[in-house]
């Protein structure tokens, strides 16, 4: 071995896994520093290395990713879970658009919204200027004269039936109070005369007198009920839509004296072509608008002239209902005081009555 290294050769050891060279001799380590065990030394315990794993060839990255076959429309697969059952085909196709109808139904809803609240606006705009300029006396206003005194005359009269509707009501309902009262005290003298011997008699003549009274009194309640019902359904229902009609009515007036107002003043402006245009617009404003007023017009001639008819019937039955049974009631004539009643259809509730039911009425 001495002659080997001399030469200039160099022995090659092989290390095993943890492993002996040669004929079962130790192979040196090849750090000089560390000791070596002698041949009757024992050697440390150690673990057994693992197997030593063959590395692999690095290998190139591709330069671009893998293309696959698609056609355009048709769902995109995964080529990972194409027989996957979970997974869902995303179509790829461009979503359809709404319906070229409903788009344009909905452009015509804003547009008509908006054509909407520019007319109002302008109405709204020359109404007000019109009720300042006549307020200010710079602007003249449309007159009916007969007309509005009719609608004075309705305002008035259903001023004054307010009235008589509210005293009416307040006479029902003290006098309901009175009958409430006969009744108990017609009770209390009936109890006395149960334990009073020697005032049974007065007891029991006066708590018949006040059964009696409690009897007609009732009748008469219910007639002064129907009474105050009838006015009150000619005074806030009947009175109060032909009101109504008369509001509409001097709202179109206002209107159609402002769009007057407003040709009149385009038709004293210079001719041109621009002021021809806003003439012939504001010609067709005024035109429509005193077809209006005049539908109007007639619509509360006719509503007035049916009013008073009607007042004049529907007042004329319950006044004789009213005088009729107030006067049968305190001449104490109970037989016509019924008799009022059933001419005039009413039919009274007795006390222990319940009303009647939803299904009923």
């Amino acid at each position: 071995m001495d002659g080997d290294l001399s030469e200039g050769g160099m022995q090659t050891v092989a290390l095993g896994d943890g492993a002996t060279s040669g004929e079962g001799h130790q192979s040196a380590p090849s750090d000089p520093a560390l000791p070596w065990p002698g041949p009757n030394s024992a050697m440390p315990a150690q673990s057994a290395a693992p197997p030593s794993q063959p590395i692999p060839a690095p290998q190139a990255r591709p330069t671009s990713l893998p293309q696959y076959p698609h056609n355009p429309g048709s769902a995109y697969t995964s080529p990972n879970s194409a027989n996957s059952p979970a997974m869902s085909p995303i179509p790829l196709a461009t979503p359809t658009t709404p319906g070229t109808e409903n788009g344009a139904a909905i452009v015509r809803s804003g547009s008509s919204k908006m054509e909407s609240i520019k007319t109002w606006s302008i109405s709204t705009y020359k109404c007000t200027k019109q009720l300042l300029s006549e307020k200010l006396g710079k602007s003249s206003r449309t007159v009916d004269a007969e007309l509005e005194a009719q609608i004075e005359a309705l305002r008035d009269t259903q001023r004054k039936y307010s009235q008589i509707l509210r005293l009416a009501r307040a006479l029902s309902s003290h006098f309901y109070h009175v009958v409430q009262t006969q009744q108990q005290l017609g009770d209390a003298f009936a109890d006395l005369a149960q334990k009073s011997p020697e005032l049974q008699e007065e007891f029991i003549y006066n708590a018949e007198t006040q059964r009696t009274l409690t009897k007609n009194g009732e009748t008469l309640l219910g007639a002064l009920n129907f009474f105050v019902s009838s006015v009150n359904t000619l005074c806030n229902k009947t009175m109060e839509d032909t009101l109504l009609t008369v509001k509409l009515y001097e709202s179109s007036r206002i209107e159609y004296d402002a769009y007057r107002s407003d040709l009149e003043m385009l038709s004293q402006q210079p001719r041109s072509e621009i002021s021809s245009i806003k003439l012939e617009e504001a010609q067709r404003n005024f035109n429509g608008h005193k077809a209006h007023y005049d539908r109007l017009r007639a619509d509360v001639a006719i509503k007035l002239k049916f009013l008073e008819e009607n007042k004049v019937k529907v007042m004329h039955k319950q006044l004789l209902l009213f005088h009729n049974a107030v006067s049968a009631y305190f001449s104490g004539n109970q037989t016509a005081l019924e008799a009022t009643l059933k001419q005039f259809n009413i039919k009274l509730r007795s006390p222990n009555t319940a009303p009647p039911s939803w299904l009923e009425q």
